[in-house]
């Protein structure tokens, strides 16, 4: 996310996730990174977006979170 957002930060980046969850360290540090970079971070729950994966799909800029109609969140 860092280098595209050097690359051009006029681009939203987009960040499709497909996760039953995960660690809560390495999530934040994902989460931080959104949070960081220029450019707006658009978050698309693609199948599954469970425990760490929900948190990192609500990361995403708050008009641009999208799911799939047969998408799952926990």
């Amino acid at each position: 996310m860092v280098f595209l957002s050097i690359e051009d930060d006029t681009k939203d980046l987009y960040l499709f996730i497909n996760s039953p969850g995960g660690w809560v360290i390495p999530g934040l540090g994902i989460y931080d990174t959104m949070q960081f970079v220029q450019p707006d971070v658009q978050t698309i729950c693609m199948g599954l977006a469970a425990s760490m994966g929900s948190f990192i799909l609500v990361g995403g800029e708050i008009t641009k979170r999208l799911a799939f109609p047969h998408a799952w969140r926990q």
